[in-house]
């Protein structure tokens, strides 16, 4: 039986958006498949061994708790860039996905990040807050979700995770939001994400074992209300434009 491992970074200080609600929806995915799926949750006095780990999650938090964890985060910074270049899963929600870049700078000062992926993030205002709806060639489906974040990201050169359709995205100016980098999924998308984009979780969790048993055909799963779903975010906000 395949079987997959996530690892889920600092629930206690980075679940602000109902991150829980990602993995449980990969981990569902994987067990109506057939596949088996564990999570490991790592609180921040615990050593993260990372080549025990398919998929990791790194959830969002206050800027305060961001601070909290920002040292720790810069101890295990080689390993978990050894992960990532080395094409593991990883899938970062909001303050999450700042952290993966160089830094945030805030009104009470700069968050270090782990320079993961080459972005970086500033505090902003007003916060961008609203329903986002996002295209990407690579997905059969739209993507859609909420934002709420004070952060403007920019990714430079770093291919976004779509393109905006409606909503502000990474930082209200150029129609990109979130980054994609070899593995790794960021996005401001929150709510949670996975349940409303099956697809996505469905990416990851192929990716995940790829990169582990070097092949992977997912049964199909009827995603009929899933997709309804997602359907009606599309084109409820998108009519808007």
């Amino acid at each position: 039986m395949m079987k997959i491992t996530i690892g889920h970074l600092y629930p206690d200080l980075l679940n602000l958006y109902g991150d829980r609600g990602n993995i449980q929806c990969m981990k569902k995915r994987c067990q109506w498949r057939g596949i088996e799926a564990e999570t490991i949750e790592y609180q921040l006095e615990d050593h993260i061994d990372f080549s025990a780990l398919d998929i990791v999650l790194l959830g969002g938090g206050s800027d305060r708790e961001q601070m909290l964890v920002c040292d720790k985060l810069r101890s295990i910074q080689k390993d978990f860039r050894d992960y990532v270049e080395d094409n593991g899963v990883v899938i970062a929600v909001c303050g999450g996905y700042q952290l993966l870049g160089h830094y945030y700078d805030t009104d009470d000062g700069r968050i270090e990040g782990l320079s993961l992926v080459d972005l970086y993030t500033e505090q902003g205002s007003p916060r961008l807050i609203d329903n986002i709806v996002l295209e990407n060639d690579k997905f059969s489906l739209p993507i859609v979700g909420f934002e709420n974040h004070g952060g403007r990201t920019y990714i430079g050169d770093n291919e976004p995770f779509g393109k905006v359709l409606y909503g502000s995205g990474n930082n209200g100016e150029d129609k990109a939001e979130g980054v994609l980098y070899k593995n790794v999924v960021g996005t401001y998308l929150h709510g949670p994400l996975l349940p409303k984009n099956p697809h996505i979780s469905d990416y990851l969790i192929t990716n995940a074992l790829e990169r582990k048993y070097g092949k992977a055909e997912l049964a199909p799963l009827d995603d009929s209300q899933e997709i309804e779903a997602n359907q009606y975010i599309y084109h409820r906000f998108t009519a808007k434009q």
